[in-house]
């Protein structure tokens, strides 16, 4: 699906629930559902976090069209109109290193560099945090996934015996910055 615009920004509390959702039905399929609506929320007030959202719009639409529901992110089946939130990207920040949470992209944006995109932003926040390394795990049989953070400059590091909710294995990875 072709894209008209992408705005990147901070996600709001009200987005919260949607955001969940697409955790739950993007990144934690199969497995225990830990980031719902509250461990979102304690992400958006964390001070040493960033919880970043694209926002897109798809071609014919000027965005009110059909504006959606606060935590919508698409139509059950799986078509979206007007404006709404692409994917998001949570990072946490230490002292010298940050922690990427989660990524999700709809699956109907996907292909469109908007994954890419979310990294790229949230990695030169770190920089500028002074952050040295990124830190992140991906199911073990994720092996688009794998290939998408290596193709960007992450490296496996070790395997992670029944890390996602004692049932599925996953691969710890990192990205120096500097």
């Amino acid at each position: 699906m072709e894209l008209v615009s992408k705005e990147f920004g901070l996600a709001k509390r009200d987005e919260a629930p949607v955001l969940a959702r697409m955790s739950r039905d993007y990144v934690e399929q199969g497995l225990n559902w830990r980031w719902r609506t509250p461990a979102i929320l304690n992400m958006i007030r964390d001070p040493e976090a960033v919880v970043l959202c694209v926002r897109c719009q798809r071609p014919g639409t000027n965005g009110s069209e059909v504006a959606p529901r606060p935590g919508r992110h698409g139509t059950a089946d799986g078509r979206w109109r007007g404006t709404v939130i692409g994917g998001f990207g949570i990072m946490q920040y230490a002292m010298e290193r940050a922690h990427l949470n989660l990524l999700a992209v709809h699956p109907s944006l996907r292909r469109h560099g908007l994954a890419s995109d979310l990294l790229t932003w949230l990695e030169k926040t770190a920089v500028v945090a002074g952050i040295a390394r990124v830190d992140l795990e991906v199911r073990a049989r994720n092996t688009g996934g794998r290939a998408f953070y290596r193709a960007r400059g992450y490296e496996e590091a070790d395997f992670v015996p029944r890390y996602y909710s004692g049932v599925e294995s996953a691969i710890r990875m990192h990205k120096r910055l500097r």
